[in-house]
């Protein structure tokens, strides 16, 4: 799916893109009956998710020209640019990404880890899971991108000197960190998203999310353990001639207690943040935001001198600027009334019963997270799912099958996720082996099948039994 570099490697790819686009746009308009705004709308937005997929290193240059088009042609107007952008999600990330910067320069979750690990224990099976269930919990209370980052130095490290084949726990690490990114509102671009626009707190997350991904996380792993059962057993055994005070270089950490006690307030402050609105009479979801900007700033008085540059370096505007756009973009099928269309579509197929309406969504946005990346499925489902609200079969329970539709069958694909790829970068960088479609498909079925059962299971138990 990513980008290749040969020049007739891209003919192809734009062939395909045209060709699809083409046919996508006569079906739009012959077969689907929408109006000529509509199948315009609908294909231009469809070019720019494709355009991405197809040409991964060049994907702003695709969200840029096709949000030029949209807005030339009048299909977006200004004010739905404006509406649609979601500058409260970009913000939001923003300011986490300098909170986490301020602590991952400082060695903060290094030191946490290799705490953690020496209060529990290490050696054996034991050691599998509990680097699983820390994968999965740094994932949750930071975000996936961080977790994995450090969680699968670890991971290759300890392979490296265990000399054991790290694909296996690659695999595993990554399986881990997709589940427990779907276990609060900050593990995941998605969670950020679907809480910000379907209403839902801080503790909404803990109250009924948490459960079920920590209960996705035992049937992955004990799906894990079936599946790579010999290479675990081979680790566990030469894991044991390691000490995990071995593993970490605790006196890396900077500022040990002032960074402890700054992170303990900041996710305490996002866990009470409803409380907190409550108290101060203020709009729901709005201190979500201002705690993430009121981290981000005191993160830029303890930089002081280099507070530029870290605003320079730890945001990735590459992505945020991205996301903004495709967000926007999404508005032209509000504005054209396609969104209107698909949601009563929805509400004629799946509106007898809701059961059918939570497995649609999931498995479809499913589908689409591991075809293409859970934050584009979410991007197009919002509007949906916000337009479902209108109909009978509309609720709460709508956007929890869009969050567990969206991690948990990231785990099905390697692009699945931001997650799945950044692994595959750093094998790639470390020159180790690669790890084939095939290969993680197997895997991925055999995990995501059972893990999505479960969470449709205990969703179907909460809201509609």
């Amino acid at each position: 799916m990513l980008p290749g570099n040969s020049q007739p490697g891209n003919v192809k790819k734009a062939a395909i893109y045209l060709i699809i686009l083409s046919i996508a746009f006569l079906a739009l308009e012959f077969a689907a009956g929408f109006t000529i705004r509509q199948s315009i709308a609908t294909t231009l937005v469809l070019g720019l998710v494709l355009g991405t997929v197809l040409f991964w290193d060049i994907r702003l240059s695709f969200a840029l020209i096709g949000s030029f088009i949209l807005i030339g042609s009048g299909l977006l107007g200004v004010e739905k640019f404006v509406e649609f952008s979601s500058l409260n999600i970009i913000l939001f990330l923003a300011g986490m990404m300098l909170f986490i910067g301020y602590l991952e320069k400082n060695a903060f979750f290094d030191y946490l880890i290799a705490k953690l690990m020496k209060i529990l224990g290490g050696g054996g099976l034991r050691l599998v899971f509990l680097i699983l269930l820390l994968s999965a919990f740094f994932a949750a209370i930071v975000d996936e991108v961080t977790s994995i980052l450090f969680m699968l130095s670890i991971v290759l490290s300890l392979c490296a000197r265990l000399r054991v084949n790290p694909i296996p726990f690659v695999m595993m690490t990554v399986f881990a960190t997709n589940i427990g990114s779907s276990a609060t509102a900050i593990g995941n671009p998605v969670g950020v998203m679907i809480a910000l626009n379907g209403k839902l707190t801080f503790s909404d997350f803990l109250e009924h999310a948490t459960p079920i991904a920590f209960a996705a996380f035992v049937t992955m792993f004990l799906a894990c353990f079936l599946i790579f059962k010999r290479e675990i057993a081979e680790f566990a055994q030469r894991s044991r001639e390691i000490s995990v005070k071995d593993i970490f270089d605790q006196h890396a950490a900077k500022n040990r207690l002032l960074n402890a006690v700054f992170f303990t307030a900041v996710f305490s402050a996002l866990v009470m943040h409803a409380q907190i609105e409550t108290a101060l009479g203020i709009e729901k979801n709005s201190m979500l935001l201002g705690i993430a900007l009121g981290a981000a700033g005191v993160v830029l008085l303890l930089e002081r001198s280099e507070a530029r540059h870290f605003v320079e370096t730890k945001i990735d505007w590459w992505t945020l600027f991205f996301f903004m756009l495709l967000f926007a973009s999404v508005g032209a099928l509000e504005q054209s009334g396609v969104m209107e269309i698909a949601a009563a579509a929805f509400s004629s197929l799946f509106g007898a019963s809701k059961v059918y309406a939570a497995s649609a969504v999931m498995l479809l946005s499913g589908v689409l997270s591991a075809s293409l990346d859970n934050v584009l499925a979410v991007a197009v489902f919002i509007p949906l799912v916000h337009d479902l609200g209108l109909h009978e079969i509309g609720g709460t329970y709508l956007w929890w099958s869009l969050l567990f539709g969206a991690t948990l069958f990231g785990n099905l694909t390697m692009i699945g996720s931001t997650a799945n790829i950044i692994a595959l970068g750093l094998l790639e960088k470390r020159g180790l082996p690669r790890i084939s479609f095939m290969q993680w498909l197997r895997a991925g079925v055999l995990v995501t099948v059972p893990t999505a059962a479960v969470a449709f299971l205990l969703i179907y138990l909460q809201y509609l039994a």
